[in-house]
């Protein structure tokens, strides 16, 4: 779970942190005063786009840090072992380290930081990650209902990842059988329009494969080796002109030279007729430049020894250079790209004579696969057929609870004209909102308000069943008051887990209904420092809750009539349990 949100300098907010703890917990404040930057802060956390514009305005970066109680390794949970077993080795140098076992008393901090100018970085227990690892260690167990869910909802592979989602595990079964009798099929299907081809033009390419191969094979192509020889070629081409320089380097530094001078006044120092200490240190730094020049004219001798012109050598590194580039003007622009041409082409050769090998053998084969994809797609539809029945019968006793007590839910499935990736039916969620209408698309039979019921009811459904331990619902009960709202706290307070508050779910709302719903409060507020708006936020305790919620209410905060209207709401609240 999260413990503590620290966010700095992003959007509206200067510096703000959100202690949070298992159960409920509700942000409220005035439209415009930044609730739901908080939720933007999560979303960059789980790896989100990071844009400069979301830096305030003055600031060098935006920084958002959050306190992570790190999960049981020995969870029931395969979401939760899943999640940490990816990140094994997750920084890539070896080590086979666990992120998650660098958190501290059980504690790890995560941070993103976004610059101004620049790029974003991703930070895991103080060590820099790719954003993508960040991503990982977090998705699995931290899931975010964005306030436009029903507009998500209407799109219908969306649909189907929410059925198949819903489905459970048997089904997660079916699916990953049929995709990969699906992906054998697909293989076996492109082997068989290969096999369609003229085989004139499959030989001639087979022919030109083969050529090329030759061709690179015959070079015996060596990177360490060829790499060096334009550096080797310049060396004999120019060995009169180095040994003369190496000669004079020599001369001019050697015992007859610099060596001599040193020696000199190293030895005229030694003499002084004084001890002192700085002269003493002067020719000890002297006698280290002494041998460091002998080690260097040494050096300069055995270079001259090995420059020696060699034409015979040079014409056959000069041959083989003309070879080297007529392979890279046909197969690459240096060796290595040459020597993955060759790979490419001993792939291409393989496939196209394993074709002529399976030309015999593979209509059958394609046959076999064809039925294995229909059997195993009719198998995914009737699951699917089945979790429809089920998800629509939950829905729709969560729409009577949201005030449509006549809608009701339908699951469509929609046979394809050709197996996909996917099945063989395509998922559509209907709505029939009144009695004696016929069920519609959500797109077309139901309004906004409609539309975002029915994504709450499947949010709902669909988060009981959910495994993360952390639920953020941003702004969900946007076009719904009184005693449906009433009915939102209630379902969401119910995700918590019950009296143990095993999950913790965060929601953005602007409906007191829903906050007295909440086990924490935090309010989000607007104010002018300096010239400047700065939002920060604060806990709601338990004796300002009522006057809090009255303002939510619309009333002022000390009126007798809100407060005894917030009162009503928190004790109802209470009385269910989860306030």
């Amino acid at each position: 779970m999260i413990e503590e949100l620290h966010i700095r300098s992003l959007g509206v907010i200067d510096d703000a942190t959100l202690t949070l703890g298992p159960g409920l917990t509700v942000v409220t404040g005035e439209t415009g005063a930044g609730k739901t930057m908080i939720v933007t802060a999560l979303e960059l956390l789980l790896g989100g786009r990071a844009s400069t514009d979301l830096v305030r305005s003055g600031s060098s970066e935006a920084v958002i840090e959050a306190v992570i109680r790190v999960p049981e390794r020995q969870s029931s949970s395969s979401r939760v072992s899943a999640g940490a077993e990816r990140l094994e080795d997750a920084d890539g140098d070896g080590d086979g380290d666990d992120l998650w076992a660098m958190a501290e008393d059980g504690v790890l901090i995560v941070s993103r930081e976004i610059p101004a100018t620049g790029r974003s970085r991703a930070r895991v227990g103080g060590r820099l990650v790719p954003v993508t690892v960040l991503a990982s260690l977090l998705r699995p167990h931290v899931e975010v209902h964005g306030q436009h869910e029903h507009i998500r909802l209407e799109q219908p592979a969306v649909q189907r990842r929410l059925l198949d989602a819903f489905a459970g595990p048997e089904h997660a079964a079916h699916l990953a059988a049929y995709r990969d009798a699906y992906a054998a099929w697909s293989a076996l299907q492109r082997r068989r329009r290969l096999l369609e081809d003229d085989a004139t033009v499959r030989a001639r390419r087979l022919d030109q494969l083969k050529a090329e191969q030759d061709e690179i094979d015959r070079a015996g192509l060596d990177p360490d080796r060829d790499d060096a020889i334009d550096q080797e070629i310049d060396r004999l081409a120019h060995a009169d002109a180095l040994r003369a320089a190496v000669d004079l380097a020599h001369a001019a530094a050697g015992p007859e030279g610099a060596l001599e001078g040193l020696g000199r006044a190293i030895t005229a120092l030694r003499r002084a007729p004084v001890e002192d200490p700085t002269l003493g240190a002067l020719a000890a730094r002297l006698g280290e430049l002494s041998r460091d020049l002998s080690e260097t004219v040494a050096d300069l001798a055995a270079f001259a020894g090995d420059v020696e012109a060699d034409d015979a050598r040079l014409d056959r590194l000069q041959a083989r250079k003309r070879e080297l580039t007529v392979l890279m003007r046909r197969y690459g622009a240096s060796v290595a790209a040459v020597i993955e041409h060759r790979h490419s082409v001993a792939q291409e050769l393989a496939e196209l004579e394993a074709v002529e090998a399976d030309a015999g053998s593979i209509d059958a084969d394609l046959q076999a696969a064809s039925d294995l994809v229909v059997a195993l797609g009719g198998r995914l539809s009737a699951s699917r057929a089945a979790a429809g029945d089920r998800l629509t019968e939950q829905v729709d006793a969560h729409l009577g609870e949201l005030g449509l007590e006549h809608a009701r839910l339908h699951v469509r499935l929609l046979e394809e004209g050709t197996p996909t990736p996917d099945g063989l039916d395509r998922v559509e969620l209907l709505l029939a909102a009144n009695p004696g209408e016929p069920p519609a698309r959500l797109a077309d039979g139901a309004s906004g308000g409609e539309r975002s019921r029915v994504a709450l009811a499947l949010e709902v459904v669909l988060a009981a069943g959910d495994d993360r331990a952390v639920l953020v619902f941003d702004e969900v009960d946007a076009g719904i008051g009184g005693s449906t709202a009433l009915s939102v706290g209630a379902k969401l307070a119910r995700l918590t887990g019950g009296p143990d508050r095993s999950r913790q779910v965060l929601c953005v709302t602007h409906l007191a209904q829903v906050a007295a719903y909440a086990h924490a409060h935090h309010v989000v507020e607007k104010s002018v420092v300096s010239g400047r708006t700065v939002t920060t936020v604060r806990r709601v305790g338990d004796d300002d809750r009522v006057a809090e919620l009255s303002r939510m209410l619309g009333g002022e905060a000390t009126a007798e009539a809100g407060l005894a209207h917030a009162q009503g709401l928190l004790s109802a609240a209470r009385a269910v349990g989860t306030g």
